[in-house]
């Protein structure tokens, strides 16, 4: 996959991560990519790891699209913990 269709799959995968966890959340758009292209990343990688398989197939193969959602709410989940801390 090209570089591209990274960004637009960590821009909807952190999006996706930010509706399944409601709350107010530091950050904008760019933040939001940025933890769906993380949160891709890890959740191929943990795919990989864990299961076995190759996450990654292809931008419109449902295990890539699970495994980014999946990152990116860990990744989120880790960024408020960080991110709220610092705030108090």
């Amino acid at each position: 996959m090209g570089i591209i269709a990274w960004i637009l799959i960590g821009l909807l995968a952190g999006a996706i991560a930010k509706a399944l966890m409601p709350g107010k959340d530091p950050g904008g758009c760019l933040i939001t990519m940025l933890i769906g292209i993380v949160g891709g990343l890890l959740g191929g990688w943990l795919g990989k790891v864990i299961f076995g398989v190759d996450s990654i197939d292809g931008f419109f193969s449902l295990s890539t699209w699970i495994a980014a959602v999946v990152g990116s709410v860990i990744v989120l989940a880790l960024y408020r913990l960080v991110a709220g801390n610092r705030s108090r």
